[in-house]
């Protein structure tokens, strides 16, 4: 009975599977390592950091220039009272005026009217005159009563002759309009620049007007503006 019970205990620990023991175990392959992806994310990193660098400094890059104040009519140049300066971001495909260059830029005329507000280039400018085609330029010297209160640069007025003497018949070369009627010598003027009696050359009182009139007009308003018989009016097209 003995040797039967070790027989059974014997086959039944036998049963029981046996562990492996650790230097069984299969072995694991090694992990490929890729230096071609991990310098190719460090590139690409790299190139993200300058990229946003050079926009941080792009932004930075900023360049003092001119901007006019006032309307500079077609002829006119600029001044330091119808100026000022402003901040831009560079731009080597816009020809800005510099700020430095402002008394360069006091020497040349504006081909057209330049607007209060614009930041100017140098397109908008030329050094010879710039007067349209067909046109001339006169200046008038108006006193109190001879010119509205509100006449700026750019406006559109009639010019008549008011010297009594002559009434209407000094406006005869005109072609603008009819001179027999009132005096008239023009229907449409524009005013291309003034200079009021803040300015310590124009007499208390007067103003000082330069017109640009038809070239057959001149002739008539010289003549009158000399007789300081001038006087003008606001007129549509303001």
């Amino acid at each position: 009975m003995k040797i039967q019970e070790r027989a059974g205990a014997g086959a039944g620990r036998a049963a029981v599977p046996a562990q492996p023991s650790v230097g069984d175990r299969l072995p694991t392959p090694p992990r490929e390592r890729k230096p071609a992806l991990a310098a190719l994310a460090v590139l690409l990193i790299l190139v993200g950091a300058l990229g946003a660098t050079m926009l941080v400094l792009r932004a930075g890059d900023r360049i003092e220039v001119v901007k006019v104040t006032a309307d500079i009519q077609a002829g006119e140049s600029v001044s330091d009272s119808d100026v000022s300066s402003v901040m831009v971001a560079a731009d080597d495909g816009i020809n800005y005026i510099r700020w430095e260059q402002l008394d360069s830029l006091k020497k040349l005329k504006a081909k057209s009217t330049i607007y209060e507000g614009t930041v100017v280039m140098g397109q908008m400018f030329t050094e010879g005159e710039s007067l349209p085609a067909g046109k001339a330029a006169v200046g008038v010297a108006l006193k109190e009563g001879q010119y509205p209160a509100d006449i700026k640069a750019g406006d559109t007025v009639a010019v008549y002759n008011v010297d009594a003497a002559e009434g209407g018949s000094s406006g005869a070369g005109a072609s603008s309009g009819p001179t027999s009627s009132g005096g008239l010598l023009v229907d449409k003027a524009k005013v291309d620049r003034k200079v009021d009696k803040s300015d310590s050359t124009v007499t208390t009182g007067s103003l000082s007007l330069t017109l640009l009139v038809d070239e057959d007009d001149a002739a008539a308003v010289t003549r009158a503006a000399s007789a300081g018989a001038v006087a003008i009016v606001h007129v549509p097209g303001n």
